[in-house]
């Protein structure tokens, strides 16, 4: 948006209160210069102010449009009728209106209320005496202004452009440790820790830093010339020889875009080595235009071949060694890996809430030749940061939740991009297989993912911003009474953007800001608290914040003999699902804790012992996990209405867990995004994916369960009778005989169809 004159958004204009004047506030003066006032007159006269057409202009002139006009109106006669008295000069000009009313020598107009009306307006609406200034302070237009140490040098842009596994990062890696001093910003802790690492193996002196860690290279704590971070953690005014910036197109992602735009624009190193798919380099190349900076770009083609198999798997009976399937719901995983296991194969779980710790055990296991695991179950988490030896990529649906513009759920078709990411992994270079295969689990989903994967991805189109604490500081300065959650929507809405930009969406920090607003905190602590690493869909770990917020604001250290009673350490090993997605809650409440303790040290004060019992709860996960199929068993035997759905599907779809989780996973990421929520589902052919889904599901569920939990269940609720229950196990029978065992075939869906029928 160009031009200086954006008309804010009034409805986010809240009036200040101002209470009318009691008998003590002031003697009435004006009653003993004049006469009492008579309120009924007074009221009429008002009335016939407010409904005068040039008053309204003239509001409208000192920017009261017709909502500001109407409140500060109600507000104004509000506070002359209940004030038992008012100020000498407004007495005067009331008492000489109402005198005058209907005389023809008018001794006053009703007109001559408005300087005082339009006090009290400016009174209960600061913004309005200082538009100008609010405008000049959310104006984001030439955010490469905002880095002047950057600005001050010439910085080399090049620019590693390819698709996953195509050695990209690798050359810009090889880079950063042949110079003298290097910046590594990338979008997870896992990758931060895997180049930490590297370079350290590499005798390269290397410090890691992110939200909840700080790692020295040297044990004297000194600051080693290079440093491994998540992207939102990178310093912008230390001087760096070489800065490498990885997953550029997560430049426009609607929550987190702001971290990379600044590290592309504030990274002060002579040469920064941008990594990423193709479809960002025309921004990157015209953002840096701005700058005056050139863009050099090397373009990397994959490194082994990637074949789109002509068949789906159909069933799982069809799995080999080196095989992933990937889920886009937590739900679909735990029910996916029950099948498998129920084979007598085994396999490793990942997924986005688990903890990296687990995450990278459970890749460990399944890369490890020796180990029996050798299928993989997983979410979009594996879209980055693990290194995997995969054959073939399942996708077991092609649909996968999302949040839209206007922060609703539907549930889509994957795009090119996150569809290539996720192949991608498949046949990594210098893993034993040479070549990546992927496919799909049903067979109509096949000749769709082959149209996404041969689509050209839509290149990325804007960067995004986010205001800095300062802005925001300078906004409460001119609005001192104005909710931190209000400050940030009159910010917004007043915001002039350039073309090639856009604000980051703040609901996850709005969220917090109302969560903590009846806390007293100064500004400074609250924006810190209300950016957070959290996942709002967890009750567990907001309440918590909740309670590290009142705690703080009495001025009491949070200690960890009180977070031990908080979270009821120490915790024994999870028996079903729920205790273990409980586990991975209070996992989030210890990095919570250690993100704060960097910001407020003194107030968190026992971040090593944390950490510590972090790391035995990570090894209580990873025990959770390896026996993940016992606990979806014990889940479902709990003869409980519901128990079949082992976790609830509200989930989250935005996520703020900024420098862990996988992209979404990639934008959801602490998540189940699963598809028993009420969704919209535009277009017929998202609405056969769902019904193929969910029968599949449920008919796995009582194949591999025969009479078991769910079917005893559905029974008992009167949704399917014995004869049909025979009836269907005998299908499954003939199908099994006659090989044609499909998940999702015709005839299942039709049994299924008949399940509908008896339910309606």
């Amino acid at each position: 948006g160009e031009g200086s004159s954006r008309a804010p958004d009034t409805s986010l204009f809240v009036p200040v209160p101002l209470k009318p004047l009691s008998d003590a506030a002031e003697e009435d003066v004006g009653a003993e210069l004049t006469r009492p006032l008579d309120k009924g007159e007074v009221l009429k006269n008002l009335n016939k102010f407010y409904k005068r057409k040039e008053i309204q202009r003239l509001g409208a002139e000192n920017g009261l449009d017709a909502r500001l006009f109407h409140q500060a109106f109600i507000s104004f006669r509000k506070y002359i009728i209940e004030s038992s008295s008012v100020s000498a000069d407004l007495h005067i000009i009331l008492n000489d209106i109402c005198c005058g009313a209907g005389k023809v020598c008018l001794l006053g107009h009703v007109d001559d209320l408005f300087p005082f009306f339009l006090r009290h307006a400016k009174q209960i609406f600061p913004m309005l005496d200082c538009m100008d200034d609010l405008r000049k302070i959310s104006d984001l237009r030439l955010p490469p202004n905002w880095y002047p140490d950057a600005r001050a040098i010439q910085r080399k842009i090049i620019f590693h452009a390819g698709p996953t596994n195509s050695g990209k990062t690798y050359h810009a890696i090889q880079r950063f440790l042949s110079a003298k001093s290097g910046i590594y910003c990338g979008p997870l802790k896992l990758l931060a820790h895997e180049i930490f690492q590297k370079s350290n193996d590499a005798n390269v002196p290397c410090d890691l830093v992110t939200g909840e860690e700080r790692i020295c290279a040297s044990e004297d704590a000194r600051q080693a010339p290079h440093v491994a971070c998540t992207i939102e953690m990178c310093s912008t005014n230390t001087p760096y020889e070489v800065a490498v910036i990885d997953e550029i197109q997560m430049i426009r992602d609607p929550a987190r875009g702001w971290a990379w735009t600044r590290a592309l624009l504030g990274l002060c190193a002579e040469e920064i080595h941008v990594c990423g798919e193709a479809a960002a380099i025309d921004l990157v190349t015209e953002l840096m235009y701005t700058t005056g900076e050139e863009v050099e770009v090397q373009n990397y083609k994959r490194l082994t071949p990637l074949t789109v198999l002509d068949y789906a798997l159909e069933s799982l009976d069809n799995l080999r060694p080196g095989d992933c399937i990937v889920c886009f719901s937590k739900n679909d995983i735990y029910s996916v890996s029950r099948q498998i296991e129920a084979r007598g194969l085994e396999c490793a779980v990942i997924y986005g809430s688990l903890p990296p710790g687990t995450k990278l055990e459970q890749a460990k296991k399944f890369n490890d030749p020796d180990d029996p695991c050798k299928i993989l179950v997983a979410t979009d988490a594996i879209g980055m940061g693990l290194n995997l030896c995969i054959r073939r990529i399942i996708f077991n649906s092609i649909v996968k939740p999302t949040i839209n513009e206007k922060g609703e759920k539907e549930i889509d078709s994957i795009t090119t991009s996150q569809a290539l990411q996720i192949a991608g992994r498949a046949g990594r270079y210098g893993s034993s297989f040479k070549e990546g295969e992927v496919t799909t689990m049903h067979r109509d989903d096949l000749v769709q993912l082959k149209e996404i994967l041969s689509e050209p991805v839509r290149p990325v189109k804007t960067a995004g911003l986010h205001p800095t604490p300062e802005q925001i500081e300078m906004f409460a300065y001119h609005l001192p009474d104005a909710t931190l959650s209000n400050l940030i929507d009159i910010f917004v809405s007043l915001s002039q953007v350039d073309g090639l930009y856009f604000v980051c969406n703040i609901d996850d920090f709005k969220f917090l800001a109302d969560m903590i607003q009846h806390i007293p905190l100064n500004l400074r602590s609250r924006y810190v608290f209300c950016t957070a690493p959290l996942n709002r869909k967890e009750p567990f770990v907001c309440t918590t914040l909740l309670k590290f917020a009142r705690q703080f604001s009495r001025n009491e250290p949070l200690t960890f003999d009180w977070l031990c009673r908080h979270t009821k350490w120490p915790l024994a090993a999870p028996k079903n699902i729920k205790e273990l997605v409980h586990l991975e809650a209070v996992h989030d409440v210890f990095d919570l804790y250690l993100w704060l303790s960097y910001r407020f040290m003194d107030m968190f004060p026992d971040a090593v012992l944390v950490r510590d019992i972090q790391k035995k709860l990570d090894s209580i996960i990873q025990v959770g996990v390896c026996n993940i199929t016992k606990l979806i068993r014990a889940s479902q035997s709990a003869a409980t209405p519901g128990a079949a759905e082992v976790v609830s599907e509200d989930f989250p779809l935005s996520r703020t867990k900024r420098d862990t989780r996988a992209v979404s996973d990639h934008h959801g990421a602490k998540s189940s995004e699963a598809f028993s929520i009420p969704v919209e589902v535009p277009g017929e052919r998202r609405a056969k994916n769902l019904k193929a889904y969910r029968s599949t599901t449920r008919q796995e569920d009582l194949k591999s369960h025969g009479r078991g939990s769910l079917a005893n269940r559905l029974l008992r609720e009167g949704l399917l009778t014995q004869e049909m229950l025979r009836q269907l196990e005998s299908e499954w029978q003939d199908q099994h005989r006659n090989g044609r065992y499909g998940l999702g075939s015709k005839r299942d869906q039709n049994s299924s169809k008949e399940m509908g029928k008896k339910k309606k």
